[in-house]
């Protein structure tokens, strides 16, 4: 499995999508902390002036009506009560209750540091000197159900919950309360001029999840645009390249394909003209091998023309009959060489044909010239290509076939990504080291396909250059029972 896509597109739409989740979370991972950290700290503000206000009024009334006074600053996330000793530890709570200390102290003036304790609990029972009444469970119950808390620990750094204090636990008196459900619970005793202690607790506070705000749902859309509108731009952008890859394939099969259309991106404008000049310059090449080797062939057809006048007037007959078949092997030298050189498969036009029919008339002028060629495939074959430059082609393997093989068997095949024809013969066949060899031009493998037997080494190299032209390719294998077999394979578009 490639993680790392193979397409232009997408590993652009990749590094685009990696950028922008690092971007994002970096942005969320910001927000999130700056946000939370704000709504802790505004609210253990709040608390924080809560208690320096509770402890100020109890301070002022008199020690008799402290009890009730402290009744009334209850809600539904702050407790508040009056013990003779101090509940909580000294030196309990960490870093997390140094840290709350600290910052009651710049709203408590007057208070000592060592007049200050704060813990925190963690599902614990309710302690000593929260002891309510059946009026006042009722009403934690209810409150505590429907009321988030407010305290999120001091400074951003006190802890995070849904909720605060312990679940159902055994009361005074004899009955079940529920305080704040799951989470921890912030305890702060203060000890006022009298000794006794005042006790506060409330809960954490309680953040939405970042999912549920606003702002994510505004990331979420505009990441959303953004990969919508860079899909679109990069589809855009880069296909002039699929273009000007389908222009070089299409190169490959015609020099004289109509040139590119030079607009896109600076990059692939230059790209499209720099391929046009190419082909420009191959077309201007092949144009001038051609013309030279027809200016060679005409300049050479007279001397040879002059040297067979000339051959007629020779005594000796056996000597003249001798260069009688050096001045014709000659001359079909040159055709054979000039035909190959001008390449009639690029100067064809592509047109839509019956290759069922083209190969049956192949094998069916064989056997009238006295071959031994059997046809064994479709009745029709439909097929869009050069339909003189492919008779040509396998009218080369039949020829070869009958030549060197004594007998031809053409037999083709079609899916539908490509054609087959395969042209098998009774011969020698071909030794493996020389089986791409025979392809090249002028190339002859001794002794079984001599100059003796006929052909000036043309003939493979012309068939591989019409399949090649055509997006396929040929190749050549041994038959276990005997013979060569050469498997002709042509796109089926």
């Amino acid at each position: 499995m490639r993680l790392i896509p193979q397409s232009l597109v997408g590993r652009a739409l990749m590094v685009l999508l990696v950028g922008l989740a690092v971007s994002h979370l970096i942005s969320l991972t910001l927000y999130t902390g700056d946000r939370s950290n704000v709504s802790a700290t505004a609210a253990g503000r709040r608390v924080a002036e809560h208690i320096a206000g509770v402890l100020a009024a109890v301070e002022a009334a008199p020690p008799e009506a402290r009890s009730r006074l402290t009744r009334s600053f209850w809600g539904p996330a702050f407790r508040v009560s009056l013990t003779a000793d101090g509940p909580l530890a000294a030196d309990g709570g960490g870093w997390r209750a140094r840290q709350a200390r600290a910052m009651l102290s710049d709203y408590l003036f007057g208070i000592d540091a060592e007049r200050i304790r704060v813990g925190y609990r963690d599902n614990a029972p309710p302690t000593a000197w929260f002891q309510p009444d059946e009026r006042d469970r009722r009403w934690m119950e209810t409150m505590g159900r429907h009321m988030p808390g407010m305290m999120g620990g001091m400074m951003g750094s006190m802890g995070r919950g849904p909720g605060i204090g312990a679940g159902p636990g055994a009361m005074p008196g004899g009955f079940t309360a529920h305080m704040w459900s799951g989470g921890e619970v912030l305890e702060v005793s203060l000890r006022l001029s009298d000794g006794s202690w005042l006790n506060f607790a409330a809960p954490p506070v309680t953040v939405a999840a970042f999912w549920r705000s606003p702002y994510f749902l505004s990331i979420l859309a505009t990441t959303l645009v953004v990969i919508g509108l860079s899909v679109w731009a990069l589809k855009r952008s880069t296909a002039p390249l699929a273009t000007l890859a389908a222009a070089a394939d299409r190169l490959g099969r015609d020099v004289n394909a109509p040139p590119l259309a030079e607009d896109g991106p600076s990059e692939v404008r230059h790209a499209a003209r720099a391929f046009n000049e190419m082909q420009r310059r191959l077309g201007a090449f092949i144009a001038n091998r051609t013309q030279t080797l027809a200016a060679v062939s005409h300049d050479l057809r007279t001397p040879i023309t002059r040297l067979r006048l000339r051959a007629e007037f020779i005594d000796d007959a056996e000597a003249q009959k001798k260069m009688l078949a050096d001045l014709d092997e000659m001359e079909a030298m040159i055709t054979a060489t000039l035909a190959f050189a001008a390449d009639d498969a690029a100067a064809e036009a592509s047109a839509a044909f019956d290759l069922a029919a083209l190969l049956q008339g192949l094998c069916d002028d064989a056997q009238d010239r006295g071959g031994d060629a059997a046809y064994d495939g479709p009745a029709k074959l439909a097929f869009t290509g050069r339909p003189r430059a492919l008779k040509r082609l396998f009218g080369n393997l039949v020829d070869n076939a009958l030549k060197y093989g004594h007998r031809a068997r053409v037999a083709p095949a079609a899916d539908d990504k490509a054609i087959t024809v395969t042209v098998a013969d009774d011969g020698p066949g071909i030794p493996e080291g020389e089986r791409e060899k025979v392809f090249q031009p002028f190339y002859r493998v001794e002794p079984s396909r001599s100059r003796d037997t006929g052909g000036t080494g043309l003939g493979l190299a012309v068939v591989r250059s019409i399949a090649r032209a055509h997006g396929g390719d040929v190749v050549l294998a041994n038959r276990p029972e005997g013979g060569l077999v050469a498997t002709v394979t042509l796109p089926n578009a």
